[in-house]
């Protein structure tokens, strides 16, 4: 589906955030949006249904998939590939695992609380809520590990690196201040124990090596948990991050928020940057804040010491919660900003120059007249209760292996499409063992 327009086409939808005015029709109204884990797809749930699209060459923006289904909060993409998992508002405790290509369920979990995020590589799944984390295998979708008794993470703020090498996972390791615990899912054990701020945290996002963690606005290491990075975006007001995106070299950083600008940073140690000239006023000014830092107090000399934005993105609209991508298309880094209003901005940047950049595309995600019986609907086996749809009440911190409604000789493989190769990873649809319950009075 291309269809390029301006906001104005949907008329109360590009007033603030389309999905919490109640004068933007249903099928307008966006309550979760995600890039999937190599920034080529694109993944949006509305109240009546979700659609999948994928990020094309020529600034394209193409639908391949549109299901019938009620009230989606949240749905993860594993790469390229039939894979999807997916929670809805009138079921939140259930965690659904579907093949979307063939419309079938794959499996159906209940958890004992609501589930506030999902995550996927090519060898975990990860499922938040308030206090607990449950680690599933992707191959088989066993449990293998429950982290219990976490700092309560209401708003499932989450990461987990896509990368092969290093399938680490962070977490807030508190409520109070900005630290992020990072924990292997490989070896299932705690790594490092990152003192990121001073103020609880608001985003973070690893790059594609999995080596490095972005916050706001910091970067550090995810080996040893040493800074790498500051930057400041401006002091003019107060912003809320909401997204961050690194680009596939993690050479640059983008960081959207609550204001209707986009700031860009360029990762460059300080022996990296080109010399200033010694003899200029820019070069005087920037050695005498230099030796100046070093006899300031601490925050003061942070914020003299910080970096500014190498290029900024201004947004048509000011308020409106935007996720970012940044990916490479015919050797051109760009920038994908998609608005909680359906409407997806598209920006080329100039890694040599600086500046702010200008939009050179945009598309609208919806079908102006949707067609209800062209919606494909997934087949389930739901059963109703009070709570989140299944009869079946669980203990705390137990999660249930509901059903599945695939053929044992089908299979999902995680398709690669850029490079039209296969990726290691096949999942084998078989029939899926129950979950084991972990004990009530022995926290792991």
């Amino acid at each position: 589906m291309n269809i390029l327009g301006n906001r104005s086409n949907l008329g109360n939808a590009s007033s603030g955030d389309a999905s919490s005015d109640s004068t933007v029709p249903s099928q307008y109204k966006v309550l979760t949006l995600t890039f999937n884990q190599d920034c080529t797809s694109l993944a949006i749930g509305t109240p009546n249904s979700y659609s999948l699209f994928t990020i094309c060459q020529e600034n394209k923006i193409d639908e391949i998939h549109n299901c019938a289904y009620v009230e989606v909060c949240i749905i993860e993409r594993l790469f390229s590939s039939s894979l999807i998992a997916i929670v809805s508002n009138q079921a939140p405790r259930k965690l659904k695992v579907c093949h979307f290509m063939r419309g079938t369920e794959i499996l159906s979990y209940s958890f004992a609380n609501i589930i506030l995020a999902v995550k996927l590589n090519r060898s975990r799944l990860v499922v938040f809520l308030d206090e607990s984390i449950y680690i599933l295998n992707m191959h088989d979708m066993k449990l293998l590990h429950t982290i219990r008794d976490i700092p309560s993470n209401r708003d499932g703020l989450c990461a987990l690196s896509s990368n092969d090498g290093n399938f680490n996972l962070a977490y807030p390791g508190s409520t109070i201040t900005g630290e992020i615990q990072l924990f292997d899912t490989i070896s299932l054990k705690p790594g490092v124990l990152i003192s990121a701020h001073e103020s609880p945290l608001a985003t973070m996002a690893f790059d594609m090596t999995g080596t490095r963690i972005g916050t706001v606005i910091r970067i550090h290491s995810a080996v040893d948990g040493s800074r790498l990075f500051e930057f400041r975006r401006g002091v003019r007001r107060v912003a809320t991050i909401c997204s961050l995106a690194f680009s596939p070299d993690s050479m640059f950083l983008a960081a959207s928020s609550n204001t209707e600008t986009i700031h860009i940073f360029r990762l460059i140690n300080q022996k990296e940057k080109p010399p200033v000239e010694t003899n200029s006023w820019a070069g005087s000014f920037s050695r005498m804040l230099g030796d100046v830092a070093y006899y300031l107090p601490k925050h003061t000399s942070e914020v003299l010491t910080q970096e500014r934005a190498f290029a900024t993105v201004h947004l048509q609209l000011a308020g409106m919660k935007t996720a970012i991508t940044v990916n490479i298309f015919n050797k051109i880094l760009k920038l994908f900003a998609s608005g909680y209003d359906g409407v997806v901005s598209i920006y080329e940047v100039n890694t040599n120059e600086g500046g702010e950049y200008k939009q050179i595309g945009q598309q609208i995600l919806f079908k102006m007249s949707q067609n209800s019986s062209n919606l494909q609907t997934i087949t389930t086996n739901d059963r109703l209760n009070s709570n989140d749809g299944s009869r079946q009440l669980h203990p705390p911190n137990t999660i249930k292996n509901e059903t599945h409604t695939v053929p044992a000789s089908s299979k999902l493989t995680n398709e690669k499409q850029s490079d039209e190769q296969l990726y290691g990873t096949v999942i084998e649809e078989h029939t899926f063992s129950q979950l084991p319950s972990p004990p009530q009075d022995d926290d792991e």
